[in-house]
């Protein structure tokens, strides 16, 4: 029987897990001092639980923009416009590279050379080969690195992967996941294949961590498309792409993700996980919630999810207080792996075994 199984508000008191704790004040046994590479992507994720963590100071900030870095640093921290700079005269702890695709893995690199932790943007790089040097790089460093895939510790998600560890559904052996975004007007380094690198990577690589993650499930192959269909058009951006996985029990999983999503909808994006398994189907979508369907119960939507976490929060209580991290290494470096997979079977035309 499901640890789930029996009253519905069983479920609920433990999907909604005690959230107290993450109201907390966390001290650190030194004072951590922070510098942001760059502001493309997720660079919120390093401020977000600062209230929380006394002992950690943003203390640099580099972007291509001077304002919105001034506005990032908000008059606590200095702004530079030479990032090596920046590392030279504020001597970090930790670095947050949120530079554009195509130098990412340079910047990485920059970073270990000096030893120092290192919480990036996705992806780490556009090539196996820069891949492969940052991971030789990082055995040489002995630092720690983190990868800004924040979208795990979403509620939904958090909801999602209980579900499936508790075997409500049985054995996952079907995926779908969509993201649907508003194209809008971007920065001129997601409109050049060189610094963006393709729409796999750049969003792509969310939702490829979330099925892996959620279902439990590894992906042993992988064929795909992708392109720059009708009017809808910024640059050398991918408009539209489809991908298919096969999974290691011989089920199978896609995702599809476009730009198409008009500026009506009333919210930037549109993102989707259903998981099918062998005793009932979870699903997430911003439309209808969680939703749980199985054998032995009748479809209901999940209210209370989990509390939100912080992936920054994380990696500040691994490296610092000695806590287990659900994105280790090796976790880091296999989504990097199956995305660069991914979308060379879309370049390519050819499945790609991963």
């Amino acid at each position: 029987m499901s640890v789930l199984a029996g009253p519905l508000l069983s479920r609920r008191v433990f999907l909604a897990a005690p959230a107290a704790a993450a109201l907390e004040t966390v001290r650190l046994p030194k004072k951590v001092r922070v510098a942001v590479w760059g502001l493309d992507g997720h660079a919120g994720e390093f401020t977000k639980p600062l209230a929380r963590y006394p002992d950690v100071e943003i203390v640099g900030v580099h972007h291509w923009d001077q304002a919105a870095a001034e506005k990032y640093a908000r008059g606590k921290a200095k702004v530079y416009s030479d990032p090596r700079r920046m590392l030279d005269e504020t001597r970090p702890d930790i670095v947050g590279v949120c530079n554009d695709n195509g130098h990412r893995a340079e910047a990485v690199l920059e970073c270990l050379r000096r030893g120092l932790h290192v919480v990036a943007e996705k992806p780490l790089a556009l090539t196996y080969g820069d891949l492969n040097r940052i991971r030789k790089a990082l055995a040489r460093s002995g630092a720690r690195l983190g990868m800004l895939l924040p979208m795990r510790w979403e509620r939904p998600y958090q909801a999602l992967k209980r579900i499936v560890d508790c075997g409500d559904i049985g054995e996952v052996i079907q995926i779908s996941a969509q993201k649907s975004y508003v194209l809008g007007s971007r920065p001129k380094w997601m409109k050049e294949r060189s610094t963006y690198g393709s729409t796999i990577l750049w969003i792509g690589i969310h939702m490829i961590d979330l099925m892996r993650w959620t279902s439990g499930r590894e992906f042993r192959a992988v064929a795909g498309f992708q392109g720059i269909a009708g009017d809808l058009r910024q640059g050398s951006m991918e408009t539209t792409t489809a991908s298919a996985f096969r999974l290691d029990n011989g089920g199978s999983a896609c995702l599809h993700m476009d730009y198409c999503r008009p500026a009506t909808a009333g919210s930037h994006g549109d993102d989707r996980l259903r998981l099918a398994g062998t005793r009932g189907v979870a699903e997430y979508m911003a439309a209808t919630g969680v939703t749980l369907l199985t054998t032995s119960r009748k479809p209901e939507k999940i209210v209370e999810l989990p509390p939100e976490g912080s992936l920054f929060a994380e990696f500040l209580d691994h490296v610092y207080l000695g806590k287990p991290t659900t994105l280790p290494h090796s976790e880091i470096f296999r989504v990097c792996e199956l995305t660069l997979a991914a979308h060379e079977a879309a370049r390519t035309g050819k499945v790609v075994s991963v």
